[in-house]
């Protein structure tokens, strides 16, 4: 089982975080309608590292990036995002 390092919590099996999309998958709220179903719907699936937003849902609940290796499921980096990651 993959884990992963919550910058809260610490190292946590991959069960207690739900994935939600890869970075480049977030649209603007005024973006136009065809953007956002290009972005959302026609994305390419590449091989090697990319950047994903999870959750830690059955932790901290605080959301974060993590840089993960599709291939090899590997994770170079884990950083906080949103509200909780303010100083």
């Amino acid at each position: 089982m993959m884990q992963f390092t919550c910058p809260h919590c610490g190292p946590r099996d991959q069960a207690e975080f739900i994935y939600e999309r890869t970075v480049d998958a977030v649209v603007s709220l005024d973006a136009a309608p065809e953007e956002a179903m290009k972005s959302l719907f026609t994305r390419n699936n590449p091989r090697g590292v990319d950047e994903e937003i999870w959750r830690h849902t059955y932790g901290c609940r605080a959301w974060m990036v993590i840089a993960r290796n599709r291939v090899t499921n590997e994770i170079s980096a884990t950083r906080a995002v949103g509200p909780e990651a303010l100083p």
